[in-house]
């Protein structure tokens, strides 16, 4: 082998971004879902708006194009969009901040909660061929976005019950980036994801 091939090899090489793109995910999620199930009160949102910007937006993006680089199709996907999920949504508070007169209209909240839940269906549909923890994580998300689309109609307790339902895919979607930070670090499963 050349020290050219020597050389292209190391290049390429990168740690998997997938624990970064879900600890980005299960974080914002979290404390979102904390506002929504009502256990912390809505002035929490402010610190919502921040990850959404940076943790759960940019650096999930980040890891989405560290995914590509991996020629990981399902990754790069899932982590670039939900990025842009979170800063299209942290975007959405900071006007609302700038102008407080201004207001998203009910029928635009929907919209785009129901066009995030298509793209989570296909997501979901997707997991399948990955391992349990994913396929837990998605199947959570989908139910989290079906209660957040009926609660965005007009249902208080099924936005209520979406934001418990987004606690525990934060949850499961930790699981998983855990189990990839810390099967590495040992060199063996420790925490199993299929």
């Amino acid at each position: 082998m050349s020290k050219q091939q020597i050389y292209e090899i190391k290049e390429s090489a990168i740690a998997d971004p997938g624990p970064l793109g879900l600890a980005c995910f299960a974080l914002t999620t979290f404390c979102l879902s904390a506002v929504n199930a009502g256990l912390v009160g809505a002035g929490a949102v402010t610190v919502v708006i921040a990850l959404a910007l940076v943790y759960g937006g940019a650096t999930q993006i980040l890891a989405g194009m560290w995914e590509f680089k991996k020629n990981n199709v399902f990754g790069c996907t899932a982590f670039s969009s939900y990025g842009a999920f979170w800063i299209s949504l942290g975007v959405f508070d900071c006007l609302k901040i700038l102008n407080p007169n201004w207001k998203v209209p009910e029928e635009g909240v929907l919209l785009f909660l129901i066009a995030w839940t298509i793209f989570t269906f296909y997501m979901w549909i997707g997991s399948f061929k990955t391992n349990k923890a994913l396929i837990v994580t998605f199947t959570l998300l989908l139910i989290t976005f079906i209660l957040l689309d009926i609660g965005a109609a007009g249902n208080h307790a099924a936005h209520t019950l979406g934001g418990y339902a987004g606690i525990l895919t934060a949850l499961a979607a930790w699981y998983t980036s855990a189990a990839g930070v810390i099967n590495t670090v040992f060199g063996r499963v420790v925490l199993p994801v299929k």
